[in-house]
């Protein structure tokens, strides 16, 4: 017979942005708690609102499986003695897993104990869930309520637990388990019983609560999109904003409501994000893209009073808008040279100095960067102009106001005082990404002076002894290394990274501090973890990213890329990095002499090897791109294998040894240029 099995946190109203993420880990947790009992079920459903947490086992198994286990005891030498009886090693052995030495078989030169452990009903197994789920449930939030010192995302009001129609009786701390539940809190009673754990859906529904997240998020799609239609709008539906509505509502209702026209004077990135930061309303615009008036948003409730909800929210926005067009009429008053003398006062942080300070060393490092790039005299220019005042919106009132609007308003405000529209852009491209896949820097400008800041804001907080540890990043310092690492991927820019910096670092005394290395290596971490991300098997990433003489992030990526692609498709991918590996391993720690010495060669391999290898150009390949290194040593595989077959390395005679490991080290010069290859798991 199948069964089915429901459990439901009762919550105080759980914060919008940790509600997906709760439900994710309800339901890890719970197949984690499954597999460790070894109890079967079809399928896992999880259902989530501000109010609830929630996982539904479908098809659950009447019993949990049972096994029969084989333990290894103490070999027979120990268990023993020397009149053939057995020792205290053997009997502690039997007593520990539950026998006795009646029970031991003997075999390969050891005791062995056979265990046979009978499955366990399923409600017994679910009695648990409660300490072993619930309770250990992890927040990045968390509430203290009564006078307990348990710690949760929010209070915990009700449990249910039902094994089909029968309560599954646990507590954690003085809330008990049962089939009471609550529905919508203001369009329910305040009680409702579940009579099973099949009717959890629909016995919630008749309560006005909408339990399964992506039916509500459907519904709320289609309420927006027939409002917009109704009105022949075009709704603009940030699919961020969407989740976070959905996770606000338990039973939604979906309106519009309108503002005056004269509000629209104020530049659409403040109307707009007046409406979804702090309203969580959505934008409307015409067919041609233009702001309209008007706004459509979400209640948690019904359509009674609607009216009333709609003027409600109408005035909060107004109070918003007022307050942005204040601001936005303030702010023209001022010059950017204003702004700038504010700025000089503006702490990046106690231990490191001013914003006016840091722009100062961003300024530096950017034209440093720009002559790696061949930058013309013009984006030169708009360079170090932008560098010189990028950071002035910083004192404006409407980013005070509005902080999300920072650099947007840098943009705009220094398109009205006179700016060219490459610095104007380049004052907000500096701050993207501003996510791990956020929009990147679209000019070349834009990009260096992004690249300059996130670089200076490393170096420095490195200097100062403040670096992320553990998932501590309050500075933001990953996000700035994985911004890096896209912006030159995104570019192709190919630049040596560590003699950028070995240059920059010394030259100021918030930065000489820094170790190379260990930022190096804090920006390779991003390499690694963009890559992991993507699926790519760990040991070809740990072979790809060894940095050694190299510190070219888009080479470094790249080469992993094709590492991985040759390791998925190429048939003889094993052989070629096999043979690579045995030049590695010879060649690892030889200092070579400056060449090859073609008259100690003394066989037709050597020879034939030192022909197809000799005139190879490092810089010339590394310049045509990881594949082409790749394919040119995939090239030499036979030659190599032909080579070690008829060549004995490590012989007597120095001079020989000496010239046939300057070969090999030569070939691993090239060798490395893929990374360290004894990384890769072949077997």
């Amino acid at each position: 017979m199948a069964h089915t099995f429901l459990l439901e946190i009762g919550l105080e109203e759980v914060p919008a942005h940790l509600v997906t993420g709760a439900a994710e880990q309800l339901v890890k947790r719970t197949q984690a708690f499954l597999e460790q009992h070894r109890l079967d079920v079809a399928e896992i459903k999880s259902y989530l609102t501000p109010r609830r947490l929630a996982v539904q086992l479908i098809d659950v198994a009447e019993n949990s499986a049972s096994i029969d286990e084989e333990y290894r005891g103490p070999s027979l030498k120990i268990a023993k003695d020397d009149t053939g009886n057995w020792s205290k090693a053997a009997k502690g052995f039997a007593r520990g897993k539950g026998a006795t030495p009646d029970d031991f078989v003997e075999k390969d030169g050891y005791v062995f104990v056979s265990k046979h452990i009978s499955g366990v009903p399923a409600i017994d197994i679910l009695a648990n869930i409660g300490s072993e789920v619930v309770e250990q449930m992890k927040f990045s939030t968390y509430m203290k309520w009564a006078n307990f010192d348990f710690l949760y995302v929010r209070p915990i009001r009700w449990l249910v637990a039902l094994f089909d129609s029968d309560i599954v009786d646990f507590s954690v701390l003085d809330v008990r388990s049962g089939r009471t539940t609550r529905g919508h809190r203001f369009l329910s009673s305040d009680n409702i019983d579940i009579l099973n754990a099949q009717s959890y859906e629909e016995t919630l529904a008749l309560a006005h609560v909408v339990a399964d997240a992506h039916q509500r998020k459907q519904k709320i799609r289609q309420q927006l999109d027939d409002i917009a239609a109704q009105h022949q709008w075009v709704l603009h539906v940030d699919e961020d904003l969407l989740e976070e509505v959905n996770n606000i509502v338990e039973w939604p209702t979906a309106f519009s409501g309108s503002f005056d026209e004269k509000y629209l004077a104020v530049p659409d990135e403040v109307l707009i994000t007046s409406m979804r930061e702090h309203q969580r309303f959505f934008f409307v615009t015409d067919q041609d893209q233009h702001l309209l008036p008007y706004f459509v948003s979400v209640r948690n409730g019904d359509a009674n009073h609607l009216q009333n909800v709609i003027a409600g929210n109408e005035k909060v926005l107004i109070a918003r808008l007022e307050d942005a067009v204040f601001f936005y009429q303030e702010d023209q008053q001022k010059t950017i040279a204003d702004y700038m003398e504010k700025v000089k006062k503006l702490v990046f942080h106690e231990k490191i100095g001013s914003v006016y300070e840091h722009m100062q060393r961003v300024k530096q490092l950017a034209a440093q960067l720009a002559e790696s790039f061949d930058f013309t005299t013009q984006q030169q220019q708009d360079l170090l102009r932008s560098a010189d005042i990028y950071k002035f919106d910083l004192m404006t009132g409407m980013v005070g106001e509005f902080d999300e609007l920072q650099g947007i308003m840098g943009e705009h405000y220094a398109k009205r005082f006179g700016e060219s529209a490459a610095v104007a852009a380049a004052i907000k491209e500096h701050y993207l990404p501003v996510s791990a896949d956020g929009d990147l820097p679209v000019s070349d400008v834009g990009a260096v002076l992004a690249l300059a800041d996130k670089l200076d804001s490393i170096i420095s907080f490195f200097a100062a002894g403040l670096i992320p540890s553990g998932s501590n990043d309050p500075y933001g310092l990953r996000r700035a290394a994985t911004g890096i690492v896209r912006i030159l991927k995104d570019k192709k820019w190919h630049i040596a990274l560590s003699d950028v910096l070995a240059t920059f670092i010394p030259k100021n005394s918030a930065t000489e501090g820094a170790d190379l290395q260990t930022i190096l290596n804090f920006i390779l971490d991003r390499v690694r973890k963009i890559e992991s991300d993507k699926g790519i098997r760990s040991d070809i990433i740990a072979a790809g990213t060894q940095m050694k003489s190299i510190s070219d992030i888009v080479y470094i990526d790249e080469r992993v890329h094709v590492l991985a692609q040759h390791a998925q498709d190429d048939a003889n991918f094993r052989e070629v990095m096999e043979t690579l590996t045995r030049v590695q391993k010879l060649a690892h720690g030889y200092v070579a002499q400056e060449e090859v010495q073609v008259a100690l060669l003394e066989n037709d391999a050597e020879q034939a090897l030192y022909r197809l290898t000799h005139e190879l150009n490092l810089d010339v390949l590394m310049n045509e791109g990881a594949e082409v290194v790749y394919t040119t040593l995939a090239n030499l595989t036979q030659a190599i294998q032909d080579y070690f077959d008829n060549t004995m390395v490590m012989v007597d005679d120095e001079r020989i040894k000496n010239n046939r490991l300057t070969q090999l080290s030569q070939i691993n010069r090239l060798i490395m240029q893929l990374g360290d290859l004894n990384q890769i798991v072949t077997k």
